[in-house]
């Protein structure tokens, strides 16, 4: 999916105003598939408002606040999730050296800020602006935004951030400073997902990397039926036991 400023009259959104039904997005005629409306705010009812209808921001430096909804919708589904060889290999070697901790939450701030220096496949630059920083650091305040940590050796190596709603996950950025920290970061959350039974992450945008890792493409009618349905349960409490690495990594993984 391309970014160019819109060529053709979007919907302009005031502060408060209700976005577009999501079935007037642009389709893959148009010049930027997906893209919904431009302007508005990212303040918190605004950004759970967005999440809840399956529309989010991404837009770059010199362009408003784009709202997107793309069809179809790359998804994770949780019990789908390809766990390679060699990093099932490198957790369990972490993990019994007793050098690998996933932390949930612990320091939000630096993992969005190390996210905006690692650009999205495919893209130069970061979406990651300091708006966007701000916007969903407000969101982790109110603890609708989580991140998933991976510590190695006592330093903060890798990890990702994310937003959820009740039994709905969105991934929306991750990062490595250690080969295989963000893939560990992600593992991570995929075995928290099964222990919590949470089905699905939303990814948003089809790559070839979340393709290797299970990700599939999904229909929007039908991610938008799986999110109303998500939308009616409790959202976890989001904490990360050793024990849920047995999700993935199988037994023998529970350092403790």
């Amino acid at each position: 999916m391309t970014r160019p400023p819109p060529t053709r009259e979007l919907p302009w959104l005031q502060p408060g105003q209700d976005f577009p039904p999501v079935e007037s997005a642009w389709g893959p005629d148009d010049p930027a598939p997906g893209l919904l409306a431009a302007g508005g705010v990212l303040d918190n009812a605004t950004l759970t408002t967005a999440y809840s209808r399956g529309i989010f921001p991404w837009y770059s430096a010199g362009q408003p606040i784009l709202w997107w909804s793309t069809d179809p919708r790359m998804v994770l589904r949780t019990n789908a999730f390809r766990l390679h060889r060699s990093l099932r290999k490198t957790i369990q070697g972490l993990l019994r050296a007793g050098r690998l901790e996933i932390r949930v939450d612990h320091d939000f701030e630096r993992v969005i800020r190390y996210c905006a220096l690692t650009p999205r496949d495919g893209q130069s630059g970061t979406w990651i602006l300091p708006a966007i920083a701000q916007a969903y650091l407000r969101l982790h305040q109110a603890g609708v935004a989580h991140s998933v940590e991976t510590w190695i050796d006592g330093e903060l190596a890798g990890g990702l951030y994310g937003v959820n709603l009740g039994a709905m996950v969105y991934g929306e950025s991750m990062f490595s400073r250690q080969s295989n920290a963000s893939k560990i970061a992600l593992a991570a959350l995929v075995a928290f997902c099964r222990a919590k039974a949470l089905p699905l992450i939303d990814c948003q945008q089809d790559t070839a990397h979340l393709a290797s890792l299970g990700g599939q493409l999904m229909p929007r009618a039908d991610f938008r039926r799986h999110l109303h349905q998500a939308l009616q349960h409790p959202a976890p409490r989001w904490e990360f036991e050793p024990v849920y690495w047995q999700q993935l990594v199988g037994p023998g993984s529970n350092p403790a």
